[in-house]
């Protein structure tokens, strides 16, 4: 799929860069080598071929991918389409993660500091409880596993080695190793389940969204980079301790519907979700010194800015240091780990490192996407600052539901741009 790194001013000087999308190997059909039995099946492993980690990494191959018939996934010169469920021949599929590559060999690595991210969005068909994602890891730029090894050899490097600010458990191999021992079957997705260890690293969510909410959410960790914690000291929404770990599973967002402004975002409101949009975030400091993330839309060639809160004590309409300690204090967070694990700091460390793009859609079997677009928690007072997400009910959302009312559901993402702060759209000046 192709994207564009630019250098000119206001987009003008903008060159095509030929890069490649990857499955992620959690989505993969997982099989004995040199045979046809499944290694997992539904949400469990293999007990003869997966005994321990050891033995199920040797006796497994990760296969290939039909993206389009197994996956639904489409590419075009430079467009991504991700359909929610698809049936395919052998199975069904639910939601997709996808990593945009260099080459063959190395996922791309965007040094996102000093410069802006842009791109196009079509989420009109994103409704209550569903997620569509762009957002930013430090994973290894490698991946994890051997290298090369991408149709059912091996456990493949480059679909592999995935980590956010979660400390995912729910990954099949973590290290380049699987993680069957101690794996626990969800009770409510039979296609999921959660292992012992877990893939922390810095978390960049430049999008997270559907056509009723959106936020745009730093999450801090230490270390910033790739590490493996194990059970529930991993903390994050796969533990029973969400705090426990060493990463910040809530981060410091921006919601314009959660600070107050509740016609700016929807369908036929300021930003208008029923059409497509550009969505262009900047990440202003140098080095490893990140000091604001702005975020500007571009729709029927107009310029919009994020919103101004309407909380009282609350002001200023991009992310600094100071607006997630302001967050922190007005909304009331009895916990607030973005602070306590470094907080913009870690995250500009995060970016120096170099991240990796991940493109997905997913549905929320933990807590049915309420934090993005209801009442969170919803035993809260809504009219309290900072419970009221979106307008989505507090009984939406239930994984059952969305996939069975809304199958045909979809993002697509276009037209990615990333370049110098203001080369990538046409800036008003003065903005």
């Amino acid at each position: 799929m192709q994207w564009k790194r630019c250098t000119g001013k206001g987009g003008s000087s903008c060159s095509n860069v030929n890069g490649e999308l990857v499955i992620d190997a959690n989505w993969r059909w997982l099989h004995e080598k040199g045979g046809y039995k499944n290694c997992y099946d539904g949400n469990k492993w293999d007990t003869t071929l997966c005994k321990d980690n050891k033995s199920c990494t040797q006796n497994c191959a990760i296969e290939g991918a039909d993206y389009r018939g197994t996956y639904g996934i489409t590419v075009g010169t430079d467009s991504l389409t991700l359909k929610f469920i698809t049936e395919g021949q052998y199975s069904t599929n639910i939601g997709s993660r996808l990593y945009l590559m260099k080459d063959t060999n190395n996922y791309e690595m965007f040094k996102l500091m000093g410069n802006e991210f842009t791109f196009d969005v079509d989420l009109s068909q994103l409704p209550c409880g569903l997620n569509g994602a762009l957002y930013f890891v430090s994973m290894p730029q490698k991946g994890h596993g051997t290298p090369g090894a991408k149709y059912g050899t091996a456990v493949s490097n480059l679909c592999a080695g995935y980590c956010d600010a979660q400390c995912a458990r729910d990954l099949k191999y973590i290290n380049g190793e699987a993680n069957a021992e101690g794996w626990t079957p969800s009770s409510n997705d039979p296609n999921a389940g959660v292992g012992k260890k877990g893939a922390c690293c810095a978390e960049m969510d430049v999008w997270e969204a559907n056509s009723i909410s959106t936020a745009l959410t730093p999450h801090s960790c230490q270390p910033e980079g790739y590490s493996v914690c194990e059970d529930d000291t991993c903390g994050g929404t796969y533990s029973l301790d969400r705090y426990a770990g060493s990463c910040d599973p809530n981060g410091c967002d921006f919601n314009p519907y959660r600070v107050g402004v509740k016609d700016y975002y929807g369908k036929g409101m300021t930003v208008d979700t029923s059409k497509k949009m550009t969505v262009v975030t900047q990440f202003i400091g140098s080095g490893s010194n990140l000091q604001e993330l702005k975020r500007f839309y571009v729709q029927n060639g107009k310029v919009i800015a994020n919103p101004e809160p309407t909380i009282p004590g609350m002001t200023g309409n991009s992310i600094t240091q100071e607006w997630c300690d302001r967050e922190q204090e007005i909304f009331q967070e009895e916990v607030y780990p973005f602070n306590k694990w470094g907080g913009m700091a870690s995250m500009g460390k995060g970016i120096d490192m170099g991240m990796v793009l991940v493109m997905s859609l997913w549905d929320d079997h933990y807590a049915n996407m309420l934090w993005l677009d209801s009442s969170y928690p919803t035993n809260a007072d809504p009219d309290k600052p900072g419970v009221a997400r979106g307008s989505c009910s507090t009984d939406s959302g239930v994984p059952a539901d969305v996939e069975a009312d809304h199958p045909n559901a979809q993002v697509t993402f276009s037209n990615i741009r990333f370049g110098p702060i203001g080369s990538t759209f046409a800036q008003p000046a003065g903005t």
